[in-house]
């Protein structure tokens, strides 16, 4: 029998000197010689070596677990609504901060008697000078010695006044919002201040290669032509020197009453919460009492979609840098969705928006950022020349926007028209079990990754009391979501599609389709290839 011979170098810890080492592996021994001469190896093995207990059983000497147990009352939302409308609502969280807020029903979309801009001013003034709080950075220090963080956010229906804060410090935080909120004093020099930041962020935008911003405000301009949701929420250069103090107050004397008002807390007592709201956003007055100012009815109609397309055909600078992206042109094609409220198919929509997916084409990643979406298989997969190609779904109360934002050369620009137009017009064919569960469980994946952060557990919470007039619990939405059939995503498509179609297109456009020649398209619902139609 042949011997076999290693000449491989056998790594060892032992203490062997340098000398030793080469003669060692220097040395050909057969498999056999080197197994029944490592000594040192069947030593180390001796003593590393103790009887374990098989996976299968019980560690011994242990404690039984105990684990913990579900209970509704534990995760259950308190809502109080106080005498004078304002609702205050609470949920329990533990660790050593908390999160509260003022949500207010108001936003853009209130603005029609009103200067376009206004809340886009009232987002720039916030957390200044107050009635309690008069110096320039006095409500920021008041918030630092509570280990706090502050923000706002002014929507196109909602607005957010929040601070994340030590929990014991409920009370002095509240009595900030209160006087941010219903207190502030905007004088001249903030609003001068604020008109200068405004037109620093236009000319911004108008310098930046991202465009997502622009393009999500011009969509809903378009889609809703002078009404509600397509009001403007950047306010435009030609408006700026038209707000000042007494436009400001009257809009907040109008719309930040009581019964538009919910204070919500996550991790806060809530009997605690209910009094500090109290004492500091009923006991005490807003400052608009005070002044001389008109009372405006508040513009609480129903969004009117039209449809329709806004074109603006501009140099849209190259990204900075050797990056080798070349400039692009960016086209949004937007149809009607399914509003928030007062429809079962708002679930579903959700459920086709992650099926659609998309994003960019330089999108590092794999399943978990949605590589097998339709919009990455069947359109960046396919075709190199696109860029980015991302569905979105905007839900209000009242109404809701789908759309597909897609970007290439400008050379491309009509075939981009062709492959996005294609997609929307087949989103309910061919819809594979995969990719539903898929969908679903990306969904509900997002749902609860999000919900881990206490921020947004307190937005999640006031917008629904302020929508709904109650909090769905995320166990609900799971069980929704799961039900979700491919039926309901037909159903949902067939409404979508037979809306007026909506179009953005900013950089250089001059390949852009008519918006007739892609109505046709999505009415015709065409099959197989799609280049030549037009």
């Amino acid at each position: 029998m042949a011997t076999v011979y290693y000449k491989t170098p056998v790594i060892m810890t032992s203490r062997l000197s340098s000398v030793s080492c080469l003669k060692y592996f220097g040395r050909k021994k057969s498999l056999k010689e080197l197994s029944t001469s490592c000594k040192f190896s069947s030593k180390i093995e001796n003593i590393c070596s103790f009887n374990q207990p098989p996976l299968t059983e019980t560690l011994p000497n242990l404690p039984n677990v105990i684990y913990s147990e579900h209970k509704l009352h534990n995760v259950k939302t308190n809502i109080t609504q106080l005498p004078c409308g304002i609702r205050v609502a609470s949920e329990v969280a533990y660790g050593e901060f908390c999160t509260v807020g003022v949500a207010i029903n108001s936003g853009c979309r209130y603005e029609v008697q009103y200067p376009s801009g206004v809340n886009h001013f009232l987002e720039k003034l916030a957390f200044n000078t107050t009635s309690n709080f008069p110096g320039d950075n006095d409500i920021l220090n008041e918030i630092e010695k509570y280990n706090g963080l502050c923000d706002a956010q002014c929507s196109r229906d909602v607005v957010l006044y929040a601070a994340s804060a030590n929990r014991k410090y409920v009370d002095n935080i509240i009595k900030v919002l209160a006087d941010v909120v219903l207190r502030p004093r905007i004088t001249e020099d903030e609003v001068m201040a604020a008109s200068k930041a405004i037109l620093f962020e236009h000319d911004t935008l108008m310098i930046r290669p991202e465009q997502d911003q622009l393009l999500e405000n011009l969509v809903h301009m378009a889609a809703f032509q002078q009404n509600t949701l397509g009001l403007s929420k950047l306010c435009p250069t030609e408006n700026v020197s038209k707000i000042n103090r007494q436009v400001l107050l009257t809009y907040l004397k109008n719309h930040y009453v009581p019964e538009r008002i919910v204070v919500g807390g996550v991790g806060v007592d809530h009997q605690e919460l209910v009094d500090s709201v109290q004492k500091y956003l009923v006991d005490e007055k807003p400052i608009w009492n005070n002044e001389k100012l008109d009372t405006i009815s508040i513009d609480n109609s129903i969004p009117q979609y039209t449809g329709g397309i806004i074109k603006e055909d501009c140099d849209i600078p190259a990204f900075p840098g050797p990056s080798g992206l070349a400039v692009l042109s960016h086209v949004m094609i937007g149809l009607e969705s399914i509003p928030l409220v007062g429809s079962n198919d708002f679930v579903p929509s959700c459920v086709l928006n992650l099926m659609m997916g998309g994003g960019g084409s330089f999108s590092a990643g794999g399943p978990g950022k949605g590589m097998y979406t339709r919009l990455y298989r069947n359109v960046l997969n396919r075709y190199g020349w696109l860029y980015s190609a991302t569905a979105y779904n905007h839900a209000y109360t009242d109404s809701g926007l789908f759309c597909i934002h897609a970007s290439a050369e400008p050379q491309y620009v009509r075939d981009m028209v062709k492959v996005i137009v294609f997609e929307i017009a087949n989103m309910a064919s061919n819809i594979q079990r995969e990719e539903l569960a898929r969908a679903k469980k990306q969904l509900q994946s997002l749902l609860l990754m999000n919900l881990e952060a206490r921020p947004i557990v307190f937005e999640d919470m006031v917008r629904q009391i302020l929508a709904c007039g109650y909090r769905k619990r995320p166990e609900e939405l799971l069980q929704e979501i799961e039900n979700v059939t491919e039926d309901d995503i037909v159903r949902i498509v067939k409404k979508i599609v037979d809306t007026p179609l909506t179009v953005v297109a900013r950089g250089n456009i001059s390949k852009l389709p008519l918006i007739e020649e892609m109505q046709e398209l999505i009415n015709t619902k065409p099959k197989g290839k799609i280049f030549g139609r037009f």
